[in-house]
């Protein structure tokens, strides 16, 4: 059963994305996918989204999930299914950070993005 972190705890000031991750034989599952923002600063978002690929170079034209943006900080859950996308072996989490108002320019967020298989009876 495939549990482990997208995104190890880091904080972002720029737009960025993850490394690939294989899933293995945890391919076609569902699976929870989890955001903890620990570190924020006033007057700036964050958009985590989830993309997926069939070896891992290629990460088409659109994410396969995304987190509603974000503004604080906190722990927020979606559900990533992809036992209708058998081909889809590699997933990768991309991050646009924004700031805007008064103050330093730069925006900067510590998050982390962790992922866990759901079980078969779960997620029937």
């Amino acid at each position: 059963m495939l549990e482990t972190l997208l995104v190890a705890e880091r904080t972002a000031e720029a737009n960025g994305e993850g490394e690939a991750l294989e899933l293995g034989d945890a391919v076609g599952k569902q699976f929870l996918l989890t955001l903890g923002i620990t570190r924020v600063l006033e007057q700036e978002s964050l958009d985590v989204s989830v993309w997926g690929s069939e070896e891992g170079c290629e990460w088409g034209g659109k994410p396969l999930a995304a987190f509603p943006q974000k503004f604080y900080t906190g722990t927020h859950q979606i559900l990533l299914d992809l036992s209708d996308r058998p081909t889809v072996k590699f997933l990768r989490c991309r991050w646009e950070t924004n700031r805007w108002g008064r103050g330093h320019p730069t925006p900067r967020f510590t998050f982390s993005v962790a992922i866990r298989e759901l079980a078969d009876q779960l997620a029937a």
